[in-house]
């Protein structure tokens, strides 16, 4: 349905786009209709206009694209110059364009003669002058009718409008030097010391009042995580229980009274002051021995108990031993747990590193990597490398592969842990050749290819041998040629374009 879709929208635009009716007066020996494109660093200028001849009027449709955004110039004057050095020049004028990106303006030369074709722009945005070169203005129209016609390279036609209308960009070809590379898989893996498991020190209850960060949840070093209630160390004795209670209390009178008589004793200088010391050493353990009792039993009455808490003071807390991501969670709030069992397992993600696993018949090349980028499934833009922490020089005996790992900061949390990445390693050799973005090549049929703009509105499918790739850009190197541009947005409603067979014969309204 998608690809039925945009041939439609393709369809409706080129009906959009029809020829002018010529004046009766031109219907016969009618001078050819010449066609030029131009680029500066700023606009793009496509100009279809017929031979000029002395005394007669050409219509002329001037195109004008903004470079960088690709759409057409919707306000600004134009300026036609016919430039001669032993006659004078002429100029011609219009005010502003008739359609956004069209500006069309009558050229009516009165001599005879080659003239230099120069077009300007004067717009509130830009202002930019395009040299067009030798021009030729014609005595009659049967001098010009007889002139030899423009040379044009049969292409794909894909309108302005359409261009104007879509998300659309080209690009000149380029010489870049790139380092040699070739790619491998790879998987996101924790850093080293990234991985902790949280595990229970002791037996007991998980609390029921705390709160248990589930999978996914951020958590930093030393956040509680959960508190473990201990498990009584006797839960059937209730009977011991009560009765360390009730003895550590009654010796805790007796030592209350034995220190007040010592007391009494010492003001009336019975006793050495030694004895009060004795006396109140003895109160303190025995009030230590009473509040331990009285934990014990709180202890097993909260363990007896399948709800509530009771005081934290008995809990044991359980921390975060680094900042990360909960990878795996087993806690339940009230759950009994042992000893050794594994609550937790906390994943670091402001680090971590990439294993590209490398096939065995690039082992040549294992001490000369230097580098690396990360490509990942859905995104245009690469994460990139540094040097690798590791090279490994053992073979996996199932996989025939061999490990490079890199380390990389993943502030912006665009890798996670375990995926699958494709992995771009280089080389320290360097290769000079022309070079596109990687969005210019598509795949047409299993084959990579490039659409190449012959003229404003003319494209060239055009098979690319590839070579290096590195920084979004992409080595071709065979089928286009430095200062060739293509299309960098685009490419694939210009490749439905060369599928349809029922496109009508097009001009422009101007």
């Amino acid at each position: 349905m998608k690809l039925q879709s945009a041939a439609l929208m393709l369809l409706s635009l080129f009906v959009g786009c029809k020829k002018e009716a010529l004046p009766p007066q031109q219907a016969h020996d009618e001078p050819p209709r010449l066609a030029v494109t131009h680029w500066t660093e700023t606009t793009e200028l496509f100009m279809e206009y017929s031979s000029l001849v002395a005394g007669q009027t050409s219509r002329a449709a001037i195109h004008l694209t903004q470079l960088g955004s690709f759409k057409p110039l919707t306000e600004g004057k134009v300026r036609v110059e016919l430039k001669a050095a032993d006659k004078a020049s002429e100029a011609f004028t219009t005010k502003g364009p008739a359609r956004p990106g069209i500006f069309g303006l009558n050229l009516q030369p009165k001599r005879a003669g080659t003239y230099i074709l120069v077009v300007r722009l004067d717009s509130p945005r830009v202002a930019d002058v395009h040299e067009l070169g030798p021009v030729t203005v014609y005595r009659d129209a049967a001098q010009a009718a007889g002139a030899p016609e423009q040379p044009e390279e049969k292409g794909i036609s894909f309108l302005k409008e359409q261009q104007w209308t879509m998300d659309f960009a080209t690009e000149a070809v380029n010489e870049r030097v790139l380092r040699e590379s070739f790619t491998a898989p790879g998987e996101v893996h924790p850093r080293p010391g990234g991985e902790v498991e949280v595990i229970s020190p002791i037996a007991g209850r998980l609390s029921v009042s705390s709160s248990i960060p589930v999978v996914g949840a951020r958590v930093t070093k030393g956040q509680v995580l959960a508190s473990v209630i201990p498990r009584s160390s006797s839960p059937s004795d209730r009977a011991a229980l009560d009765f360390a209670v009730a003895d550590a209390t009654s010796a805790l009178e007796l030592a209350q009274k034995d220190q007040d008589r010592a007391k009494r004793l010492l003001a009336s200088g019975a006793i050495p002051v030694k004895r009060l010391d004795e006396a109140s050493a003895n109160l303190k353990s025995i009030e230590a021995r009473l509040k331990a009792a009285q934990a014990r039993l709180a202890q097993l009455d909260t363990t007896r108990r399948a709800e509530g808490d009771d005081g934290e003071d008995s809990h044991f807390l359980l921390r975060s031993p680094l900042s990360g991501v909960i990878a795996e969670s087993l806690a339940t709030p009230g759950a009994n747990v042992e000893e050794g069992t594994k609550l937790y397992r906390i994943v670091a993600i402001e680090t971590v590193q990439v294993v590209a696993m490398v096939p065995e018949a690039e082992t040549s090349h294992a001490s000369r990597i230097v580098g690396g980028e990360v490509q990942v499934a859905g995104k245009k833009e690469t994460l990139h490398l540094s040097r690798p922490r590791s090279v490994s020089r053992v073979i996996d005996p199932e996989s025939r592969t061999f490990s490079v790992i890199f380390e990389t900061p993943n502030g912006n949390h665009q890798l996670a842990i375990g995926q699958a990445v494709s992995v771009r390693l280089f080389t320290a050799a360097k290769i000079a050749a022309a070079a596109v973005p990687l969005s210019a090549v598509i795949d047409d049929g299993g084959r990579p290819v490039v659409f190449v703009q012959l003229s404003g509105e003319s494209f060239a499918r055009r098979p690319v041998h590839l070579g290096s790739q590195e920084a979004g850009y992409q080595q071709v190197l065979d089928g286009v040629k430095t200062g060739e541009r293509v299309v960098t947005r685009g490419a694939y409603l210009i490749r439905l374009s060369a599928l349809s067979t029922q496109i009508p014969a097009h001009g422009h309204v101007d």
